[in-house]
């Protein structure tokens, strides 16, 4: 049997804050995932408010203590915008994750990157829009997968809807977007697992 184990690092919408099902986006994406006779283990490693800064300077630690010899080890970084609160430069940004993936390609991890999502302040969205080209052109130029969440959910009305009812962040609704994007966007080819038909 296989045995997949997942290493997932990200701020709080990682961990379903705000979802009133307490599943966030990575329960329901494994929830719908048919393993087909592959044991899957994850284990989502969420830091509130984190910046790429925060997050080049843990992940190792974290991903060290949690790889396995005898299985398929995957890696999951899913960003956040808090780079814009402590005016981070784009391209210091860039070069964080940079370093992040160029490691994990030295450990032999594939990786897949889950963009920052749109919030409701306008402006904010302008500053992360240059933020989320700048890491889509980091990964995908490094051959790993980034799902763009942004760009599909920024103009989206259920999701601005589900924003505007639960203060800002993502609820039921919000949460099942980000896990539909997440599932259409490489997961099952990040995984080598077939991708269903129906």
């Amino acid at each position: 049997m296989r045995q997949i184990r997942i290493i997932a690092l990200g701020e709080q919408i990682l961990a379903g804050v705000g979802d009133p099902r307490a599943m966030g986006w990575l329960g329901r994406v494994l929830a719908k995932t048919d393993p087909s006779g592959t044991l899957i283990e994850a284990y989502p490693l969420a830091v509130p408010e984190e910046t790429t800064e925060e997050l080049s300077a843990r992940w190792e630690t974290e991903v060290r203590r949690r790889v396995g010899a005898e299985v398929e080890n995957h890696l999951i970084i899913a960003l956040g915008d808090h780079d814009l609160d402590i005016d981070i430069t784009t391209a210091r940004s860039r070069l964080q994750l940079a370093n992040v993936l160029d490691a994990a390609h030295q450990s032999q991890l594939p990786v897949l990157v889950v963009g920052p999502i749109p919030g409701l302040d306008a402006e904010r969205n302008a500053r992360l829009a240059d933020l989320n080209r700048a890491y889509a052109d980091v990964v995908t130029r490094r051959g790993f997968h980034y799902v763009d969440t942004f760009t599909a959910l920024q103009q989206h009305e259920q999701w601005r809807a589900d924003l505007n009812a639960n203060h800002g962040l993502p609820g039921q609704a919000g949460y099942g977007l980000i896990a539909w994007l997440v599932l259409h966007r490489g997961w099952y080819q990040w995984l080598n697992l077939p991708e269903p038909t129906a």
